[in-house]
């Protein structure tokens, strides 16, 4: 497994459609190989929760999620996903403003937060990393995290997603602040 470089904001990849992949394509070693080294690339980093394809350089609708409990998320529990050409079949509830940033934004305490209106509940169509077609609900946290990486792969960022500008601060900012909001229950 290796550690792949990572595409930032204003790289044209970013903004295109992915490819759409075969189940066969799916179960071929060079795409195994991509989602291992996804993997390894979201959780070395340790400052993302949602890695789609397009932000290592490969046009193709793949997105690795990996949640784990941080210091401004400790009592997430561990969650991992590969979610390939997925489709949100249905949203539920209303959107809310939730707190957003992007491996892509810039790196480390310069990293870009901004809230971003999301659905708490997300029903998705997806082929897993075995080639199999799922059909899930999702709630909270990961459904955030479905609905930016399917925005990814769709050449949508965050950024095109907030509504009150005013949110916009970098991680180091958001760190600070968010020790001083209530928890949001997902």
């Amino acid at each position: 497994m290796k550690t792949l470089p990572i595409s930032e904001f204003g790289d044209p990849i970013l903004r295109h459609e992915a490819r759409q992949l075969s189940s066969s394509e799916v179960t071929s070693d060079k795409i195994q190989a991509l989602i291992q080294d996804i993997r390894h690339t979201l959780t070395s980093k340790k400052m993302g929760i949602g890695l789609a394809a397009p932000q290592v350089g490969e046009n193709l609708a793949l997105s690795v999620i990996a949640v784990r409990p941080t210091e401004h998320r400790p009592t997430v529990e561990n969650f991992d996903l590969v979610i390939i050409n997925p489709t949100i079949t249905q949203t539920h509830g209303s959107k809310e403003q939730m707190w957003e940033g992007c491996i892509s934004s810039g790196s480390g305490e310069a990293n870009l937060f901004a809230k971003v209106p999301r659905y708490q509940e997300v029903t998705v169509a997806y082929m897993d990393e075995k080639g199999n077609e799922q059909t899930e609900t999702f709630k909270g946290l990961v459904a955030q995290v479905i609905q930016h990486e399917v925005d990814h792969l769709d050449g949508k960022l965050f950024v095109d997603r907030v509504t009150d500008t005013s949110t916009y601060m970098t991680m180091a900012e958001y760190k600070k602040q968010i020790k001083q909001e209530p928890p949001r229950s997902s």
